[in-house]
């Protein structure tokens, strides 16, 4: 039975028995602690917690998940992998253990022809938790399962919670007997290799506290209301029924292991180390494009080093294979026709999938030619004075130059025998993060803990938001902090964070920041608004300042907007829908976007793109921006169910959630996405658009920089006064200043050319003198000298290298120069090889002159170069060079 046939009868059967079908849910978590989805509970995971009603009271689905803590493994042992499709069936206080136990005997042990998947009775073992004498009756006297094939486990084993206080209970495995070539009889408790778990019942029914590890924690009494979590692994399920000794082996993996092999030539089952390396192709290469299909971008950070991560490890096996060109492309596809079926959108997507995975190739290939280099060469140098640990700093540049995984770093420096010095790495890590984001630490969900927010939804309802049609109005203060924490009254000075019943304010969201404005209370205190943000959904929190009065929970207020800053936001919103859809029509559907951000007059739009999009297609984009401005096209928005969205051909963005009903902007005939953002009625009400320029922000995605509005004008009216400038310094018209100024930066750098030419011919005269004024040190002619400030370290090494040339072959000689660039001193020295005959290495008596200089250094035997920070030292360098010579012979 294929994973497709499985999937589908899963669905069927529980939809058949009254379940509601949910569709997976997109890899990207919507849960802030978590980067991707990694279990199928996780999309109902609000419900279980209490944080938000579900609309159904039975639901079934098959979640797509990814689990990368054990990526090592993966390959190594057929039982570890990233990607995985959890079926699971799910009861919001609808039927409990009985009804859970009786539908899930019912299709595994269902025949093939009445939609079940046909496992003989007699090969499953079912454990339950010790203290569940419930569930082992209903198994044995309702089901019928033989009493010597149920098994008590404990807590490690078979009852779940999420790890924090919260809802948990004893669970119920249904495991496969694979039979004795597996190894030894005696059931899941002796050996889970033969006994394989296939589906796991989670009873939830009793709250959990405080705890330090799985095991240990507090039972604090029952749920309100029993719910059932369930899980089957399709892929384990998939091994059985196809059977097949492990899920490499099954229909979606083994095809990808077979295209593999027949790029590389290298068969599977000929050796265990290529059985690895093409397990890791087929795993990695799958949890890849459904990681893009979702809209993650490989990158440095988050999800993004993930997807890189996981990617780059497949090339580079498929380079230890033997692969020599680009294999990325036929890999996606092989994948995408194999989860096709499974998931259409992998199909329709797949202009941009494949655009996403193939920039990334390159990317790599070519970071692996020069990071490979220089590995390679730390690895020598490491090896060479006795290392067996690889410095953090070496590990920091591939990663930040060549954008090596600190993962690759380790496999590779393993590979060579070395580990790596990962504390430094991360330290360095650390620090760039910290310089790189010193303005941006605070998090937008205030400092209360979001349990306070919860309670003022459950208490007050949801926030209405009127801001689509009002900018102001009545409204009732429902909840208020105080420095975080939930307070009646707040008094004028205090930050605080106000809940209204209705308003006027607009969330961040979407793209586009927040309103600011004012909240006037009746009693005639005044709230200055600053943010507003939505740490829990539907509950608009504002946050600001009491400037007047005392503010109580319960006052009636009026709520005002600044005016003029929502009309430049709303200007920029449906500037970006407008330039997505013109880049959409200029790039095709792989320009999709991939965030944006909507200010007053200006906004940023990043989108995918495997290449920098020429500056003509940039101005043809913003030429038809334009042009549909002058149109005067009018924009309306208008409320309907998702999927009659998606048949009028709306534009959804990856990454956010959409519920059953969704919000729908129409901008006249020529653009049409979900957004719940705010926009101008008529696109003459933009006034003009300025595209500033576009740039990458990281592999397969660019950002796009605009200006709107009076902020394109004011933008256009100082670029006029620059060119006007620059007529009157080259005395020429408009259209000849590109020529003309061409012209003028060329003669100035012919002119740098011949006195750079004039400086190396000074600097090299002295060549002859220097050689002619060799010292004799025991027998060896050392050359040193000090030249003028400013001379550069190439003109330094030039002039070592033909002083040493000058001085006979058989003699063995040392050239050491110094000079001082920039305040610091820097040293180049070679020595001939009579000399490194005699023991004198160039790199040696770099490292000793830098230390005296206060710095180091390092090179070849042959030529090395050093500096240091003190360059009142170089005289001393210069006698301790001296000493280490006579030393040395």
């Amino acid at each position: 039975m294929e994973s497709a046939e499985i999937r589908r009868r899963w669905l069927s059967f529980f939809e058949e028995r009254g379940h509601t079908v949910v569709p997976s849910a997109s890899l990207i978590a919507d849960d802030p602690t978590l980067l991707l989805v990694n279990a199928g509970m996780v999309p109902f995971k609000p419900y279980f917690l209490g944080e938000e009603k579900p609309p159904y009271t039975r639901a079934s689905s098959v979640q797509k998940c990814v689990r990368t803590p054990d990526i090592e493994e993966v390959g190594k042992t057929t039982r570890h992998g990233t990607f995985f499709q959890m079926c699971g069936n799910f009861s919001f206080g609808d039927y409990f253990k009985e009804g859970a136990i009786k539908l899930a005997w019912e299709l595994l042990t269902g025949s093939v022809e009445h939609g079940g998947y046909g496992l003989e009775p007699e090969k499953l073992w079912i454990t339950v938790y010790q203290d569940d004498d419930e569930a082992e009756q209903i198994w044995r006297d309702v089901v019928g399962v033989p009493a010597e094939r149920i098994q008590r486990l404990g807590k490690k084993d078979n009852f779940w919670s999420m790890g924090v206080p919260g809802p948990c209970g004893p669970c119920s495995e249904i495991n496969y007997d694979r039979g004795p070539e597996f190894g030894v009889e005696g059931g899941p408790a002796v050996n889970d290799e033969r006994y394989v778990e296939i589906w796991n019942l989670v009873f939830m029914q009793y709250e959990r506290g405080e705890g330090t590890s799985k095991e240990d924690f507090e039972i604090l009494g029952d749920l309100p209301s029993k719910n059932i979590d369930t899980g089957l692994g399709l892929e384990r399920l998939a091994m059985i029924l196809q059977g097949v000794q492990n899920m490499y082996e099954t229909d979606t993996l083994k095809v990808v292991i077979d295209k593999a092999t027949e790029l590389t030539g290298v068969r599977y089952g000929q050796a265990h180390a290529s059985d690895v390396s093409l397990r890791v192709v087929a795993d990695h290469m799958r949890t890849s494009v459904m990681l893009i299909g979702d809209g993650v971008t490989p990158g440095n950070e988050g999800r993004g080093y993930v997807l890189r991560r996981i990617m780059r490890r497949a090339i580079r096996n498929m380079r230890m294979l033997g692969a020599s060109g680009p294999v990325v492309g036929e890999l996606v596809d092989t994948v995408i026709r194999t989860m096709g079926e499974q998931y259409p959108e992998l199909e329709t997507d797949r202009k941009r999938i494949e655009a996403v995975a193939l920039a990334e190739e390159a990317a790599f290939l070519k970071a692996l030619k020069g990071g490979t280099n220089i590995l390679d060469t730390a690895v020598t140098e490491t090896k060479a004075v006795g290392g067996t640990v690889l410095p953090g700093d070496k590990a920091f540049l591939l990663h930040d130059t060549w954008g090596f995984p600190i993962d690759l770093t380790l496999e590779m420096a393993a590979e060579q025998g070395l580990s790596v010095d990962e504390d430094g790495f991360r330290r360095l890590m650390k620090e760039q993060r910290e310089r790189a984001k010193a303005d941006a630490r605070a998090k937008k969900t205030g400092h209360a803990d979001v349990s306070a927010y919860r309670e003022i939804a459950d208490t007050s309802g949801a926030t209405e938001f009127v801001g689509y049609t009002n900018t102001e109005g009545e409204t009732t203060v429902v909840g208020l902090l105080v420095n975080g924490v939930p307070s009646p009254a707040a008094t004028e000075g205090d930050e605080i964070e106000v809940v209204l019943d209705r308003t006027p304010f607009y969330a961040e969201g979407g793209g586009q920041i927040a309103d600011t404005g004012r909240i006037r209370l009746h009693s005639g205190a005044v709230i200055e608004v600053r943010d507003v943000q939505q740490p829990v959904p539907g509950v608009s929190v504002h946050k600001g300042s009491v400037q007047v009065g005392e503010v109580t929970v319960g006052s009636t207020a009026y709520a005002t907007i600044d005016v003029k800053r929502r009309r430049a936001i709303a200007r920029a919103h449906s500037a970006t829908h407008l330039t997505h859809q013109a880049l959409r029509d200029a790039l095709g559907p792989t320009a999709a976007q991939a965030g944006s951000e909507n200010q007053p007059g200006r906004f940023r739009f990043d989108f995918g793109s495997p290449s920098a999009v020429p500056q003509t297609v940039m101005t043809d984009v913003e030429q038809k921006i334009n042009e549909v401005l002058a149109r005067e096209l009018d924009v309306h928005a208008e409320v309907m169910a998702i999927d009659e969205a998606k048949r009028q051909g709306a534009i959804a963005e990856f990454g956010e959630k959409y519920g059953e009903r969704v919000r729908v902007v129409t901008i006249g005939d020529f653009s049409k996405e979900l957004c719940g953002g705010t926009h101008v009625h008529n696109t003459a009400q933009l006034g003009l658009v300025k595209l500033l320029g576009e740039s990458s922000i990281g592999s397969g995605v660019r950002r796009i920089e605009a200006l709107v509005g009076v902020d394109a004008y004011n933008f256009l009216a100082k670029e006029h006064t620059v060119v006007a400038q620059l007529q009157e310094l080259v005395k020429g018209r408009p259209e000849e200043l590109p020529e003309k100024i061409s012209g003028m930066l060329a003669k100035l750098k012919d002119a740098e050319k011949e006195i750079e030419k004039f400086r190396a011919e000074k600097v090299l005269q002295a060549a002859a003198g220097l050689a002619q004024g060799a010292q004799d040190v025991r027998g060896v002619a050392l050359v040193t000298g000090q030249l003028p400030d400013g001379t550069s370290a190439d003109d330094l090494r030039k002039l070592v290298l033909d002083v040493r040339g000058r001085i006979p072959g058989d003699r063995p000689a040392v050239v050491a120069l110094f000079t001082t660039a920039n305040g610091r001193p820097l040293t180049v020295i070679a020595t001939n090889e009579a000399a490194r005959e005699r023991g004198l290495k160039a790199g040696e008596l770099v490292r000793t002159a830098a230390k005296t200089l206060g710095g180091g250094g390092g090179g070849k035997p042959d030529v090395a170069q050093g500096g240091g920070q003190n360059p009142e030292a170089i005289g001393d360098a210069m006698d301790a060079v001296e000493r280490l010579v006579a030393d040395t012979v």
